[in-house]
């Protein structure tokens, strides 16, 4: 393998385009970056929501290699993330290298000529030399089953698939779900719609986001003085950083100190902005901190106290023509219904078809529950690399950070091949399983073990195939150096 290997990118989000950039200052030319939609961004063009923004501060969610300074908020929104992936298209000129519009359904490892077989949707085919899989963990909307679901006269839609030909002024608008896109999109329905029903399964540890305007001054400082400005902001990269980090240890590992002050935080925070004590007992979680995905919001809360909205904890028990009916009888008149219910994360199903070594495809090696060295290759799938695959979810810091370091495993696992004049590399069994049963034993002393909870981090046998099990130091150590020992070389 060397720089003149055809390289297939598959998915042009914030994976796929950092990992052309990192590529082609390595050195490499002959990549392709294939992206399904028109335009590239990833899970920033899928989510056009209102109130879409992202849930990290920006100081942390920007690639350390590409900081910019169009942000308006220390909380970027949607747009302005969707900017900053176009930004990068151009300022590093990757778009000779884009196929856009270019779904891949299949990549095909053929032993013989070591090389993967690529397949697009329109039936074109190209060799590839090595395959990073930049697919992501969230990006198929998934939408309950309920009965009488196909019956409803009104408009549905998805918050990633946002229908927004849909006029919900003066509507009774209804939301399935109040989780990570709810607590963003429920604030800006609730501002048009004219009656606002929340229907809410499991309610969620908020706390306070604190996101602000960026004051014309900073970004003053960023055009006069880029030296001082980059100081500072790396210093205060760094802080947000370790205070993220240290989060991690408090709110997810078992700290009875820790789980405890993120409660009195959740709780503060819920109890500064309801008054109503009902609405307050439908708001507070049963099972312990850290379990599912802690949120941070400042006008969700607010939201739900409006006197057009209302929240709805009893189960759905089926659909009509005119809306809703719960299982308390009551039934609910509604124009539009909003799934704001997530994605489909733990069976591991790409978009596209993976066929390794022997004819096996990866929906097969992962039907039980996905196995990833590091998270990042999969045994019998040579030159096969994925960022942001399993075991590498977090929940308490930025996973552009993930991203990074294992777009440089990556890259030196590339180098390595070519240094060793070899063209193959395969993880072996043995060091796949051993990380696996590491990870699970590490994973066992998380709040995500805890039998009560559960979440889309765990598969349908109870392991916890979506998160690393430490911080991003952590990983970052782990994934420093490529061990060839770990691998088969061809």
């Amino acid at each position: 393998m060397d720089h003149n290997t055809p390289i297939a990118i598959i998915g042009a989000g914030l994976g796929g385009l950092a990992a052309a950039i990192r590529l082609k200052q390595a050195g490499y030319r002959n990549f392709s970056i294939f992206e399904k939609a028109n335009r590239v961004g990833g899970t920033w063009a899928q989510n056009t929501y209102p109130g879409c923004s992202c849930d990290v501060p920006v100081a942390l969610y920007q690639f350390s290699f590409a900081p910019a300074i169009h942000w308006t908020n220390t909380f970027p929104s949607a747009p302005e993330m969707q900017i900053y992936c176009e930004q990068l298209v151009a300022q590093f000129e990757l778009g000779a290298h884009l196929k856009l519009g270019c779904e891949v359904t299949s990549a095909v490892w053929a032993d013989a000529n070591t090389h993967w077989l690529v397949t697009t949707a329109d039936g074109a085919t190209q060799v590839a030399g090595a395959i990073i899989s930049a697919l992501g963990q969230l990006n198929r909307p998934l939408i309950p089953k309920f009965d009488g679901q196909g019956e409803f006269k009104g408009a549905t839609m998805h918050s990633a698939a946002w229908d927004h030909s849909v006029d919900m002024k003066g509507k009774r608008v209804g939301v399935i779900g109040s989780a990570a896109s709810a607590v963003q999109l429920i604030p800006e329905v609730a501002k048009i719609a004219g009656r606002l029903t929340v229907f809410q399964r499991t309610p969620n540890y908020v706390g306070p986001r604190g996101d602000r305007k960026i004051n014309p001054s900073e970004v003053a400082l960023l055009m006069t003085n880029p030296v001082a400005a980059m100081d500072l902001g790396n210093r205060q990269r760094q802080l947000i950083f370790d205070n993220a980090e240290g989060f991690f240890w408090q709110a997810f590992s078992w700290t009875p100190e820790g789980r405890a002050a993120y409660s009195d935080l959740a709780r503060s925070h819920l109890e500064h902005q309801i008054d109503d004590d009902v609405l307050r007992a439908k708001l507070t979680p049963d099972y312990p901190i850290g379990c599912k995905r802690f949120l941070f919001a400042d006008n969700f809360y607010p939201a739900l106290c409006l006197s057009h909205v209302e929240l709805e904890t009893a189960e759905i028990a089926a659909f009509d023509q005119t809306g809703i009916m719960t299982s308390d009888g009551i039934h609910h008149d509604l124009d539009v219904i909003i799934y704001a219910t997530g994605f489909v994360a733990s069976d591991w199903q790409w978009s596209m078809q993976v066929e390794g070594r022997a004819s096996t495809t990866l929906d097969e090696v992962w039907r039980d529950g996905p196995q990833a060295y590091l998270g990042i290759t999969t045994t019998g799938f040579p030159n096969f690399f994925m960022i942001y695959g399993p075991h590498t979810n977090l929940g308490h810091n930025s996973i552009t950070f993930m991203i990074e370091r294992q777009i440089d495993y990556i890259v030196a696992a590339c180098d390595g091949l070519k240094a060793r004049g070899a063209k193959v590399m395969d993880v072996t069994l043995a060091a796949q399983t051993a990380f696996f049963d590491t990870l699970q034993t590490q994973l066992a002393y998380t709040v995500w073990a805890d039998p009560s909870c559960n979440s889309w981090y765990k598969n349908a046998k109870g392991e916890i195939t979506q998160n690393w099990a430490g911080n991003c130091e952590d990983y970052a150590e782990a994934v420093k150096n490529v061990i060839w020992e770990d691998y088969v070389l061809g």
